[in-house]
Parts: C-alpha cells; structure tokens; sequence
C-alpha cells in the first residue's frame, strides 16, 4: 500500500462520519402514515351548519389551535361546511379516486398554464379574465354528462373536496333565489364568474340537486345589455328579446356553459347576499357533473368576494383538512371574521395582465432545517409580459414549481430521506419511497420561507400515500412553464385568509374547525 492515500477501510469510516455528521443536524418530524381516504357522505342541509361550533367569546371551539379569534360577532359570522367532491363519486375505490383526482388535477394545470401562457403573448382582454377559451386547454379530466338531464359582518360556509370536478377540488351547499332552493356550488379560487345551471335547459348535464328555475325565484332580475357589469364579461353578449345580458364561458376541451346574466339572492345559512350578478346556464355541457354550478372567488370585478367587497369587506378564507388524517371538516368564511390577527402574512402580488389569480412572493424552502441552495424568489417572479410567479389555488391538488426549484427542492429532500427504502415513481411524482409494513416514520421538515411568513408544512402535506400497498411519494412536481402553483395538499391543516381589501395573504396553522 503507498503511504499517504486512504485505505478502503478509512474511507468506509469517513464515509460513516459524514452521515452520522448530517443526521445529528437534521431536522425532522413523524410521519403518520395514513392511508388513502374513503369516499365521505354528503351531510344533510341541516348540519352544513357549523355556526354552532362557534364559542360566545368568538372562538372556533373543538379547534387544535384556539388562537383563531373571529373578529366578527357570532351573530354576524355563518359557518358551514364544505366537503370533497369524492361524496359525489361513492361506487369509486380508493385506488380509482386517487387516479381520477391526479388525472383531473393535470387538466387543470394545464388550464392555468394555457392562460397564463396566452396573457403573456397578448394584451389585457377585459377586467374579466376566466378560463381559457375553445384551444387554451382542459379544465378537467371527467367524461362529459349526458345532456338533458335534470364589511363588518360575515358569514363562513363548509368546504367540499371537489374529485370529479376540474373545476376545483371543494364544494358547499348554498341556497340561491327567493325562497331559496339548496344546491351544491364548486368554490374556485382560479376563476371569477358566478354561474350555475338553469331550466329550461337546452342542454345540461347531471346534477345531484335540481335544476334552478328562475321563474319560480322572486329575486331574480335580468340584467340590461348596456350595463356595467354586463360589459365587464369577457364575451358580453345580448339576448334577441328582452334586452338581457347573455353571457358565455367556453373551456379548453370544448365544455361551454352560457345562458342569461342576471342578479340574484345568494342564502349561505341564514345570511341572504341579495344582487349577485350570477349566469344562468340554459346550455351546458362538459365538465361539471354533479354540482350545480360555481362560486368564482378569484381577484377579478365579477368574483364573489368582489361584487360583496362593500359588505364583507374583500376578505375570505378557507382551511381544507387532510379527509386520511382528521375528521375535522373543511370550512370557507367571508367577511371581518376571516381574517384572524394571529395569522403571519404575505403580501399579494399584482398581475396586470392576470387579475384572477392569487400571486404571492415565494422566496425559498428549508429541507431537514437547512436553506435549499439554488431556489430564490427570482425563480418565481413576474416578467413584463405577465408570464412566471406564483399562485395560491384551491382547486389544484399538487403544488408544481418551475423545473430548477423542484429539481433543487426534490434533491434536498431525497438526501435528507436516504434512509428511507425507495419505491419506483407513481403517475408526476418520481420521488416516492416503500413504506409498507410501517406505522410512522421519520422525514425531514420542509418549510416554504414567504415574504414575511415562514410556513412550516405538516408531513402529510408533503410526503402522501398514493395507493393501498404503503407507497408514499413527495407531493411535489416540476414544471416547464414560467408559472408555479401552491396546491391544495400544502394548504392542508392552515387557514388561509385572502385579505384583499390590504393586498395581503394570512396562514394560520391548526386552524380547522
């Protein structure tokens, strides 16, 4: 042997060393490992109702974390649950949920992507900006219907997990027209217009619900052509008699729903939200099945939250629970009491070109406690065309990031979890691991470092079963586009609260109700 070079022995100890160094300054955390979630029940109209949960002091009782304190009285606030759209799907497996939701989820991406792509190639259409047009891309993965068939205050509605909806991932129950006739309502956070099915139909898919008959609500009002609102519509339009403003939204895949725009009584418990502009769908076909319609609550003038600023004072949220890991439910509250003052906040970040959608001020990750190298906010700004940024969503399940930051992030990750066995890749994920056999293991932390709000994520937020056999794969992927999306998985477990009357976002940890 010559002297000075190493042994294969020392070599082995050094190597020893150096791991036994890494995992004596790794930060890490259990994982519980929860299997993929049944299919749920849909609940009775009469315990959407979340409203009596709600304490005499203010706060979300049966909260693991009490310190959301609702601003608003307990007369002026309504809560009612939302729940997952896989209530609508019962005869699914597991295995066939979880398919159809990654398959659903990739057609929304490429929506978003689509129209974020096209805005930074052409000029600001109109202040409304919903999905993208006949060749901007899919919304959903679903197979289409068969046509014909059936301020100060504030109120909180419950939140659905939508899975057989591109549309979003979560639906409420919500009483629309005087009197009131209940119906479920998609709640999309990627998209502005209120809309939902009505008869006569031309053509309309299945609904659960009934189909809403204007002539039998004594609130609803046609809206004139030449109106201000009617002419905020991307594609305003005029119906031949009557002088009503006709409106149409077309989807990627060729789904289309278009009818009257009209003002209408929206009831969320025992809230009536009177002149909601809303289109009145006599033709619809694609994508929507089982829901009645839905609830647009992106940042454009003809969103929810918008048309209700004066009154609920642009501010909502929503907490979306982990079905596999909590029997909490979901909820959404708009309003003063939205907004807790115990939340960490980041500012919103305008888009000229895309006023829909929320953009935030990503700056990096932390694997294990350490900073990811290589991933700065500069990966995940906004260019002069509009083009790159990142968005909150509620309706995209898997957080993508722009290729240089996943990959950064993914490799960090996998070094933390080498001791973790590895398992082949499932469907976007290419970093999964054989957990099988296990009841809770270790991973390291992965925190999401805002402008002014360090999130540290749960680890069923980030490491997710993706079948029955005890495969688990980092809930992450990489995009090729400039755009990035916070998804649905992420937001788990936080409240997160869209003040937009001071351009702000809030995260509250363990703040379901």
């Amino acid at each position: 042997m010559e002297e000075g070079k190493p042994t294969s022995f020392s070599l082995f100890f050094l190597v020893i060393f150096l791991s036994l160094s890494l995992c004596s300054s790794l930060e890490l955390q259990n994982l519980l490992l929860n299997p993929l979630p049944k299919p749920s029940s849909l609940l009775p109209n009469t315990e959407w109702d979340l409203t009596a949960q709600l304490q005499v002091n203010g706060e979300l009782s049966g909260s693991v974390d009490t310190s959301f304190e609702l601003s608003g009285s307990l007369d002026s606030t309504v809560a009612l649950q939302l729940e997952h759209l896989d209530a609508l799907e019962p005869h699914l497996s597991q295995d066939e949920l979880f398919a159809v939701k990654l398959k659903r989820d990739e057609a929304r991406v490429v929506s978003i992507l689509a129209r974020a792509q096209g805005v930074s190639h052409s000029s600001k259409r109109g202040s409304h900006k919903h999905r993208p047009g006949p060749h901007h891309g899919r919304n959903a993965s679903q197979p289409r219907a068969p046509a014909g068939a059936a301020g100060s205050s504030g109120f909180s509605s419950s939140v659905t997990s939508g899975l057989a909806q591109g549309s979003g991932e979560y639906f409420t129950r919500l009483g629309v027209g005087s009197p009131p006739r209940y119906m479920y309502m998609v709640l999309d956070t990627g998209s502005d217009i209120v809309w939902l099915q009505c008869s006569p139909c031309k053509r309309c898919y299945d609904q659960t619900d009934q189909v809403f008959n204007p002539a039998q609500s004594g609130s609803f009002r046609p809206i004139p052509c030449r109106s201000k609102i009617c002419q905020q519509l991307d594609q305003p339009g005029c119906a031949v008699r009557g002088n009503r403003c006709a409106y149409q939204v077309s989807y990627g895949d060729g789904s289309f729903t278009m009818g009257e725009f009209a003002s209408e009584t929206m009831t969320f418990r025992r809230t009536k939200v009177p002149n909601v502009a809303l289109g009145c769908g006599h033709d619809n076909e694609g994508l929507f099945v089982g829901a009645a319609g839905l609830l647009g609550l992106g940042r454009g003038k003809l969103s929810f939250p918008s048309q209700t600023g004066n009154r609920f004072g642009n501010k909502f949220s929503y907490c979306l629970v982990d079905r596999s890991a909590s029997s909490k439910p979901s909820s959404v509250v708009f309003g003063a009491s939205a907004v807790s003052r115990n939340a960490v906040f980041t500012p919103l970040i305008p888009n000229p070109k895309l006023d829909t959608f929320y953009y935030v001020e990503l700056l990096g990750f932390s694997v294990g406690g350490t900073r990811v190298p290589g991933i700065t906010g500069e990966l995940f700004k906004i260019d002069r065309t509009g083009n790159g940024g990142i968005i909150l969503d509620s309706g995209t399940s898997v957080t993508r990031l722009t290729r240089p930051a996943y990959i950064a992030l993914r490799d960090a990750f996998r070094a933390g979890a080498s001791s973790l066995k590895t398992a082949s890749g499932f469907s976007l994920f290419d970093t999964c691991f054989d957990l099988s056999g296990k009841t809770e293991v270790r991973v390291p932390t992965v925190v999401m470092h805002f402008n002014g709000a360090d999130i540290s994520l749960p680890a069923n937020n980030y490491l997710i079963p993706v079948d029955t056999s005890g495969r688990f794969c980092f809930a992450f992927a990489g995009t090729m586009s400039g755009l990035s999306i916070i998804g649905n998985i992420q937001q788990q477990g936080i409240r997160v609260s869209f003040d937009v009357a001071s351009r702000r976002v809030g995260f509250l940890p363990n703040a379901c109700t």
